[in-house]
């Protein structure tokens, strides 16, 4: 089955959701470009990003782009496709350099919506968890919720991870 025009993966931390994306990424033959948001401010993260880069391997064009993703989707070719990973990890960028938020989404979407490229987009579903303690938290999860939502609503597909295993919330699995 053919990979929609945006696909959007979904899952809590460390589901599988990325490795998912990956091999949905391959599977697809086109040439992978990986669009890293991540920025590494501490050791944990630093090995996390080098997990990451080295279980893709080689084959990949790395694209860092932890504010500024939306005039990236620009520079894309129809021959390639993009794995966006991952938007939890733009947000919470965006929110620490006091960004406006709604304004970097509605343009992340007019981009996504002229892409060339097939994009593969990663989030995380932070709404199953508790409620966050401080004012801080709670506005990350509200804004991570309309983020995901608002990206579900144009991707052809959504997928869910939960302990490695995909489950289909809108269009079918591949």
């Amino acid at each position: 089955m053919p990979i929609p025009d945006l696909t959007l993966v979904l899952g809590g931390a460390s589901s599988g959701k990325s490795f998912y994306a990956e091999r949905l990424v391959l599977a697809s033959g086109k040439a992978p470009v990986y669009l890293a948001t991540a920025q590494s401010h501490d050791d944990e993260m630093t090995g996390k990003i080098a997990s990451h880069r080295a279980r893709r391997g080689d084959e990949w064009q790395l694209v860092e782009a932890p504010l500024a993703i939306a005039g990236r989707f620009r520079t894309f070719r129809p021959d390639q496709i993009i794995l966006l990973d991952c938007l939890t990890l733009w947000l919470s960028n965006l929110m620490a350099a006091k960004r406006n938020i709604d304004a970097e989404i509605t343009d992340l979407l007019a981009a996504l919506e002229t892409c060339p490229a097939q994009v593969v987009a990663v989030s995380n579903e932070l709404g199953l968890g508790l409620v966050p303690t401080t004012p801080l938290g709670r506005a990350f999860r509200d804004w991570q919720g309309r983020l995901n939502q608002r990206i579900a609503a144009e991707a052809g597909a959504v997928t869910f991870i939960a302990a490695g295993l995909p489950l289909a919330l809108k269009g079918a699995l591949p």
